[in-house]
């Protein structure tokens, strides 16, 4: 909630006050200041942004931030090194093991387009820490030969992603990582729910299926291995259809009980929804749906109810989805 978010964003300041005094943090109503809003293009509430070298030109938004730690985090990275250099093994081992999640750049040498796009990433993820060496000694501690992004989780490698140089997407990059701040398969519910939209993947996969049903485990097995291959791309969320409180996202894509094991696809950039052609929730089934989506040859899916038995009896004919295009075009 706003008022959450400004104790948090009231609490960074008074620590960074100490810590960093010439960073200035401000607050402002700006429900009556329509020159305002529309001078940073403020849409939604509430919106932080950073203001460089005294410049009222192209602040740098600051999102999903949302503890105070966080902030903290994000602003130092911005005004300071992103990332911490790392030159010994110990000191590697001290950050993986300080936090459940920790990414490490292994770079041959410290001065190439990828160390910078690595950089770059660690300053809009501020959620873990991110340390970087160009050590042989660590590299090989590791059995790390290229150069390559890892991500730890509780002390052990869960993700390595090699880096050409000059080859990688800081976006691409920051959605990959900012995925392992949720399950492989995220159970949609009040409080998941804020996260998932938080993490900068536009593409969401959704599973509608009863936890109570006697093929549960083989199913959810099944989309646990697909998520796997498709990290970073697609987002895959889990709906209980038991849970009466997901009552609206069920509307929303128009799933009865009779549908359901059921497998959608979200882009929330378009609103576009997709069904999986096929009813069995398979391995191959899934990889294939998600593939043939990334790939662009995916059908939209638009739900729409019958068309109505008297729809042209009266002089204003009756118009569902099924029947729109054959009669208006």
């Amino acid at each position: 909630s706003s008022q959450n978010l400004s104790e948090e964003f009231a609490e960074a300041a008074r620590q960074l006050k100490r810590e960093a005094p010439r960073i200035q943090f401000g607050k402002m109503d700006v429900t009556h200041q329509h020159d305002l809003r529309k001078e940073f293009n403020i849409r939604a509430f509430p919106t932080v942004k950073f203001f460089v070298n005294g410049s009222r030109e192209g602040p740098i938004d600051c999102k999903g931030v949302r503890k105070a730690s966080t902030f903290i985090t994000w602003v130092k990275r911005r005004t300071g090194p992103s990332t911490v250099l790392i030159n010994s093994t110990d000191q590697a081992e001290t950050i993986i093991k300080a936090d459940d999640l920790a990414v490490i750049g292994f770079f041959r040498e410290l001065h190439n387009d990828s160390v910078e796009v690595f950089c770059e990433t660690a300053r809009e993820v501020p959620e873990m820490p991110f340390g970087m060496t160009a050590s042989k000694d660590v590299c090989a501690n590791y059995g790390i030969q290229r150069s390559s992004l890892v991500v730890f989780k509780k002390g052990k490698p869960v993700h390595n992603e090699v880096l050409e140089d000059g080859g990688q997407n800081k976006l691409d990059l920051t959605r990959l990582i900012k995925t392992f701040t949720l399950d492989l398969v995220t159970e949609y519910n009040i409080e998941t729910s804020v996260k998932i939209f938080d993490v900068p993947v536009e593409n969401h996969i959704l599973l509608f299926t009863p936890r109570s049903s006697e093929t549960f485990s083989e199913i959810y097995e099944n989309y646990q291995s697909a998520a796997a291959e498709f990290r970073g791309k697609i987002l895959f969320v889990l709906v209980d259809t038991d849970e009466g409180r997901n009552g609206r996202i069920f509307e929303y894509f128009r799933i009865r009980d009779i549908d359901v094991p059921a497998v959608r696809i979200l882009n929330l950039t378009s609103d576009a929804k997709y069904k999986m052609p096929a009813d069995e929730v398979t391995v191959e089934n899934l990889k294939e749906f998600c593939q043939s989506y990334l790939n662009g040859k995916a059908k939209q899916h638009l739900s729409s109810e019958e068309i109505p038995e008297d729809w042209d009896k009266m002089p204003v004919k009756v118009l569902v989805g099924k029947n729109f295009n054959s009669v208006i075009f």
